[in-house]
């Protein structure tokens, strides 16, 4: 069952957990590296996963915030979106909002080139999940698929949730080998690409058949359309040297 509710007020002229606002950032941030991958106000900087253009419906940008809205979609719209640029070493940052039983995600090291875009939409994924309402959240192995787990690989330490219809801030710090997914400033899941581990973690995952599952070396980053009301704001990107 698919839960779809409307936001009553999205908060676009809110400060950001960074305290300025919205969709904006401080001078120490841009001296430090920082860069906006949404500027609050156009798509510019994002695509379809598949076609490369954005979606003209499905998807809606309203008082600072990326909103997947499916009650907006028709034919050719919607879908997941990624960045048009390519990441390798990172440290991103993401409020989100998602309303009562809904399903998300952000995912990264995304390849939308590969094997004629057979995995345009596969990567690494930061869960976004109401636990308390969707089913998702009883099903994989030990809580893989809850809020701010690696998605069907890795479950969350224990987490700061801020529930339904309130924000939350997604951190992915990507150095190398090394990811660390953080909620709400709080470690949720560290693990290292390409070791022993890691490959046996894969091999017991939905995604056992892909051929070096998330050991891309760059790719972008997506915001997941599975058919719920999620929005997302003050999203900026760190590259690490």
């Amino acid at each position: 069952m698919l839960f779809t509710f409307a936001f009553t007020h999205l908060g676009g002229q809110d400060k950001g957990a960074s305290g300025s606002a919205d969709n904006t950032l401080t001078e120490k941030e841009k001296k430090d590296g920082w860069k906006l991958l949404f500027d609050g106000k156009t798509s510019s900087g994002w695509m379809n996963a598949k076609t490369k253009n954005f979606p003209p419906n499905g998807w809606e940008i309203k008082e600072g915030c990326l909103i997947v809205s499916p009650s907006t979609r028709s034919e050719g719209g919607g879908g997941d979106i990624v960045t048009t640029g390519k990441f390798r070493n990172f440290e991103l940052s993401v409020d989100f909002k998602y309303t009562p039983g809904a399903n998300s995600g952000i995912k990264y090291f995304v390849d939308t080139e590969r094997d004629n875009g057979q995995y345009a939409s596969i990567g690494c994924e930061y869960q976004i999940l109401d636990d308390k309402l969707h089913p998702d959240a009883r099903e994989g192995i030990s809580g893989n698929r809850t809020l701010a787990g690696l998605y069907d690989l890795i479950p969350p330490k224990p987490k700061k949730d801020n529930g339904p219809d309130q924000w939350n801030t997604a951190t992915i710090i990507v150095n190398g080998s090394h990811v660390r997914h953080l909620l709400n400033g709080g470690v949720t899941v560290e693990y290292d690409r390409g070791t022993k581990a890691w490959k046996d973690l894969v091999a017991a995952s939905k995604f056992k058949k892909i051929p070096g599952f998330g050991e891309n070396v760059e790719g972008r980053i997506l915001l997941q359309d599975h058919g719920n009301v999620v929005a997302f704001k003050n999203i900026k990107i760190r590259e690490i040297k």
